[in-house]
């Protein structure tokens, strides 16, 4: 059927109206997505600019100097990778620091999710007076760096903490928490675990979420508490788990307070950190080049580590929203 000649220049006329008005709605439409734009960049700008100025330019800074020898005082000196030679072949302590930093993460990061996921699950039994013992378990972690320091390198010292005094009224022999090389790290292991209290929060929280049907479901089956621990308890936390263990494993790389001020890396180099050989070579022999390279070395340990434990989440990470698995 043909369209008569009335009808087609009808038609014609509404495609030219109808024209206009299309390109003008894509142009508001572009305009409204622009201004939505700057607005969203201005509002994170402050943190744009703080990340820009405070983290990425002082990171890229410290690669080039890694690759320089500089005493922050002369002009750097390119010297390639012999920086990153000399770690390896060169350095007496470099070895030591790495094992004893390996050392304390792979001991500190397991005790601290262990301890913070039961005392999470006892917590969340408690029903009366939830909020007061939450509290009660979390202000110790308040309290953290120089200030913990000082407070345990008097409970823990060798002539008259109470730790030791304690000992002695139940007929334990005293014992040299931070003067000997074989229980000195250990110590040190003890005291970061007094921040747990952070940690369990998060678990808390976590187990608070998990619905009852599971567990009312597995009582028909007739599951014990150790079995609906592991099978339900567990894997439902998984996420915040993981989300633990990576803010945990990374700040164990990192630690430096403690060794800092109770030891000062001894006795016999066995608190002697991979961040505290950093910050010597950095600010007490002012071997800044030197320094950056094992920063960045470190930097690239820790990136392979989350890496790893990211690819292997999904086969122990269970996501309720997707039926399970990453």
């Amino acid at each position: 059927m043909q369209r008569s000649p009335r009808s087609s220049k009808r038609g014609d006329d509404q495609m030219q109206a109808a024209g206009p008005d299309s390109a003008m709605m894509r142009r508001a439409a572009r305009r409204r997505r622009r201004r939505e734009n700057l607005s969203g960049l201005f509002f994170i700008s402050p943190w744009l600019i703080g990340f820009l100025l405070l983290m990425f330019f002082p990171m890229m800074f410290s690669l080039g100097i890694s690759f320089t020898e500089w005493n922050m005082v002369g002009s750097p000196e390119i010297i390639g990778i012999q920086n990153y030679v000399q770690m390896i072949t060169a350095d007496p302590f470099y070895w030591n620091a790495m094992k004893v930093t390996f050392k304390y993460v792979f001991i500190m990061v397991p005790l601290q999710v262990i301890f913070a996921i039961l005392i999470a699950v006892l917590l969340n039994r408690v029903a009366y007076g939830i909020k007061l013992f939450r509290a009660i378990f979390y202000l110790p972690s308040l309290i953290q760096g120089v200030t913990l320091a000082l407070i345990f390198s008097w409970m823990l010292n060798d002539d008259f903490g109470p730790v030791n005094y304690m000992l002695e009224l139940v007929g334990l022999p005293r014992v040299h928490w931070l003067t000997d090389p074989h229980v000195a790290l250990y110590a040190l292991i003890f005291i970061a675990l007094w921040g747990v209290g952070s940690p369990m929060v998060l678990y808390l929280s976590a187990l608070r979420s998990v619905s009852s049907e599971y567990y009312e479901a597995a009582d028909i089956d007739g599951a014990g508490s150790v079995r609906k621990f592991f099978n339900i308890t567990i894997p439902l936390i998984t996420p915040t788990i993981l989300f633990n263990i990576l803010t945990s494993l990374i700040s164990a790389f990192q630690t430096i307070v403690l060794a800092f001020v109770l030891t000062g890396g001894g006795p016999a180099n066995s608190t002697y950190f991979y961040s505290l050989h950093v910050y010597r070579n950095a600010f007490t022999h002012f071997k800044m080049g030197y320094a950056s390279a094992m920063a960045w070395v470190m930097f690239i340990l820790i990136v392979l580590l989350t890496g790893l434990i990211l690819k292997s989440s999904k086969y122990w990470v269970y996501y309720e929203a997707d039926g399970g698995g990453r």
